[in-house]
């Protein structure tokens, strides 16, 4: 999972590992616990397990009818030089940051639905 939220001028990147073949796994759970732990406010609950949300049932439609297996991890520890990258990043952002981030997600967003739309011929 990966998420890149924003409220207000508070921006939170994380990446991590979810087990979807565990039935008691929680997006909501999991947001409330994340943002306890960051000390971060009500908004950023909703948008967290809204973005889970989201990729769970992505992968799921991904890999439903895939007749390949889904990779399965085989260390569960991390090599501490990736340890930065798995790990929450929380910064506060100016109005200009926040634009130019805006308009970097969009053009990225255009980007993918071009990738996405170009790849079937019908």
């Amino acid at each position: 999972m990966k998420l890149n939220i924003n409220v207000g001028n508070q921006s939170l990147v994380d990446q991590f590992e979810w087990d979807m073949s565990d039935p008691n796994n929680s997006p909501e759970d999991f947001a409330r616990s994340l943002c306890a732990e960051l000390g971060l406010g009500g908004e950023f609950t909703s948008a967290i397990a809204y973005s889970i949300r989201g990729q769970l049932q992505w992968n799921q439609r991904t890999y439903a009818f895939s007749e390949s297996p889904q990779p399965t991890v085989e260390c569960t520890f991390r090599n501490p030089s990736e340890a930065e990258t798995w790990g929450p990043f929380l910064e506060t952002l100016t109005d200009a940051e926040i634009e130019k981030k805006m308009r970097d997600q969009d053009r990225n967003t255009r980007r993918m639905r071009r990738l996405v739309g170009g790849g079937f011929n019908f």
